[in-house]
């Protein structure tokens, strides 16, 4: 069975310089990723081990409105500039043609499974392979697949040796959480559960959780149908209790 665990998550924003100047006021290591040649799109990033933050923007507005089947590409040019919002969860994959199979199974609509590429800041060469879903439920748009070249734990002492995962200033933090603000909480979590075989914790009154590795995907009620938050845990005297706002997207330090 093809494993799960949570890769990045996607924010998109105007100016790619405000997240990183802010993070790195809050003691964050933050910096620009690259270009996507091919999308029209660029980045910076923030990693917490291999789970990271991907703050999106458009580079090249025509190239970005010519992509065809990359999903997160087309939601950039419809809700950008007027919505800094968060845009979806990215969950990553040992094997991206088990799962591709299993959710065109269920009845999806997939992109084809796309070969990613772009140069990092220091010109080295990063690559992925990847589908976007079309569609939502509720409301709620769904996550992304992506598979990395080589494995996590190569991955890890690669971007570890190389700088890209380092720590943080202000002190350890780790990404625990993402918060939906769904109509239907149970409805969501249990449609994403079958869909991505994640598992189910006992639901409550108005929220129910999908547990990812060590992770958790929360649905809280909520009329947006929106991904809203994301909640660190971390022990940085500097960090506990502080909120970070960027656009209508929020990071939580508890």
């Amino acid at each position: 069975m093809a494993s799960k665990n949570w890769d990045h998550l996607v924010h998109y924003v105007n100016d790619l310089d405000q997240p990183v100047e802010l993070f790195l006021n809050h003691g964050l290591v933050a910096f620009k990723g690259g270009s996507h040649t091919e999308w029209g799109t660029f980045n910076s990033l923030s990693y917490f081990g291999l789970t990271y933050i991907e703050f999106l923007g458009i580079e090249n507005l025509e190239l970005a409105k010519a992509t065809e089947h990359n999903r997160v590409v087309k939601d950039a040019v419809e809700v950008l500039p007027e919505h800094e919002v968060l845009s979806r969860v990215v969950i990553r994959t040992d094997d991206i043609e088990e799962m591709a199979a299993s959710l065109e199974a269920a009845g999806l609509k997939l992109s084809p499974i796309m070969d990613g590429k772009r140069l990092d800041n220091k010109g080295r060469l990063i690559e992925w392979r990847m589908m976007t879903i079309d569609g939502d439920f509720g409301g709620l748009v769904y996550p992304f697949i992506i598979q990395w070249k080589g494995t996590d734990a190569e991955r890890l002492e690669r971007l570890t040796s190389s700088g890209i995962i380092s720590s943080h200033p202000a002190g350890n933090a780790e990404i625990k959480r993402a918060v939906f603000h769904v109509s239907d909480p149970a409805a969501a979590a249990e449609h994403w559960g079958k869909l991505f075989g994640l598992t189910p914790l006992e639901p409550e009154d108005h929220s129910a959780t999908l547990k990812i590795g060590d992770q958790f995907f929360d649905f809280v009620k909520g009329d947006e149908n929106q991904f809203k938050q994301v909640v660190f845990e971390t022990d940085s005297v500097k960090l506990k209790g502080k909120t970070i706002r960027i656009g209508e997207g929020e990071y939580v330090f508890a």
